[in-house]
């Protein structure tokens, strides 16, 4: 019986219940948890998946890998069916959720963020805008005709996850807002590179759905004007709009786009109110604490913790809670399963100088590496040469050029539109994928290299 009762007392403690097993847990999950929470944690399982693939891609497992990608797999609902096969699941079903956590920041960003005030924004807004232009006109300019001028917007996107992950491992030598400079010209750059999805790489539109997808993404619209903040109907809707988006021909992965823009951004209650609500139950809470402790038989107790947890609900926005919930998943399960359902390439080393002087993956590589440094340098220095901006706080103009050249990474992105612009074309494909990611192998050491000697001495105060 002592022993018993001392097992109960090693269970609680101040005030908290641990279960038998609790406090191990704790200490194996709490470094866990932090890791993951690092910004570098998420470009290094991406490298990771990326090297998986190109091991399964070039060993005795490539046709197991190749026969895996491509195993067809179907919806049914009665006489009703959607059939695709893996690899396109993945693009375009786990992708359309990537896209919805890339849609509830670019609305932060342009809400309350690094976007909202135009003087601070214009610096990384027009930086991102050459970052774009120079090197889909250096793409073109290699490739001005035939099957591979499609894939001009390869080059312009930049893998936010893999820069971010390269500049987080010398975070402690560069100032914060370098970080924040590359997070905005990262965020308008998806902004740039949905837009080039859903314009120029869309074939075969079919009108009728998408006057269905248009009406279902009023009715999201109308759901967000109506006060709406429960998550269901959106979801349901948005599920039917990717359908539809599917059958129209516009890449179905938009549809996440379109439903993070409709999410509500604005909370039901503002701060003071609910600590006006808090502290009124909190009041109840004590006094129903002292009738009975125990919240399974206080029926009243536990009311009251509800209450406060739809008030801590209604506090924060819906595309709030969205965006932080949803991050990790995304971050840690769809973006490396996308890259290793993509990124495993055959490659024949006795003619991988043949491939990589290919036309196609010539013009990813000068985009990537020169054109994303001129682009977003050349029209950084042009602004601040002209006065009509100033650079961030405690930034040097060597590390905008350091900046430049990890913007050059361009994988997840760039991948996902190299499967569209060449879908059928599989020589080109394979091109684009061995140019991409030797491209951004050279563009992240290269930007880390320079990062790392601009950021020798301490930064200017």
């Amino acid at each position: 019986m002592d022993n018993k009762n001392k097992q109960d007392d090693d269970s609680i403690h101040d005030g908290i219940f641990y279960a038998p097993w609790e406090k191990t847990f704790n200490r194996i999950l709490t470094p866990f948890e932090e890791f993951i929470h690092r910004q570098a944690t998420s470009g290094m399982l991406l490298m990771l998946m990326a090297i998986l693939a190109m091991i399964l891609a070039n060993s005795g497992f490539s046709e197991f890998y190749s026969q895996l990608i491509d195993t067809s797999i179907s919806i049914d609902v009665g006489s009703w069916g959607l059939e695709k096969t893996l690899h396109h699941w993945v693009n375009d079903g786990l992708m359309a959720l990537f896209f919805f956590v890339v849609g509830l920041e670019l609305k932060r960003e342009i809400l309350v963020g690094e976007l909202a005030d135009m003087r601070k924004a214009m610096l990384p807004i027009a930086a991102a805008i050459g970052g774009m232009t120079v090197p889909a006109l250096i793409y073109f300019f290699i490739n001005p005709e035939g099957a591979a001028a499609r894939g001009w917007g390869m080059p312009m996107a930049t893998d936010i996850a893999f820069a971010l992950g390269a500049l987080a491992l010398i975070s402690h030598r560069v100032p914060k807002a370098l970080i924040t400079f590359l997070v905005a010209l990262a965020i308008v750059d998806d902004l740039g590179a949905v837009t080039v999805i859903a314009v120029f790489y869309t074939e075969n539109i079919a009108l009728d759905a998408l006057a269905v997808a248009g009406g279902l993404f009023g009715l999201l619209i109308v759901f967000n004007r109506g006060g709406i903040r429960n998550l269901t109907p959106y979801l349901i809707v948005s599920i039917f709009l990717w359908y539809m988006l599917t059958l129209s021909g516009v890449h179905a992965t938009l549809a996440g786009v379109l439903a993070a823009f409709s999410i509500p951004a604005t909370p039901k209650y503002n701060p003071m109110r609910f600590n006006r609500r808090v502290k009124y139950l909190m009041k109840r809470f004590e006094f129903s604490h002292e009738h009975d402790k125990n919240i399974m038989n206080n029926d009243e107790l536990r009311a009251i913790v509800c209450s406060l947890e739809s008030g801590a609900q209604s506090v924060q926005t819906l595309s709030q809670r969205l965006e932080h919930s949803w991050h990790i998943p995304v971050a840690y399960i769809i973006i490396p399963v996308f890259v290793l359902a993509n990124a495993g390439t055959p490659l024949e080393l006795a003619s991988l100088s043949d491939t990589l002087a290919h036309p196609v993956a010539l013009g990813i590589s000068l985009g990537l590496i020169v054109g994303k440094f001129v682009g977003i340098t050349g029209v950084s220095w042009l602004l601040l040469r002209f006065g009509l901006v100033r650079l961030p706080k405690d930034v040097r103009f060597t590390q905008i050029a350091g900046v430049s050249l990890l913007a050059g990474i361009g994988f997840t992105m760039s991948m996902f539109i190299a499967e569209l612009a060449f879908e059928h074309q599989e020589n080109l494909l394979l091109i684009s994928k061995t140019g991409l990611m030797f491209a951004s192998l050279f563009a992240g050491v290269a930007g880390f290299v320079c990062l790392y000697v601009a950021s020798r001495s301490p930064s200017p105060q």
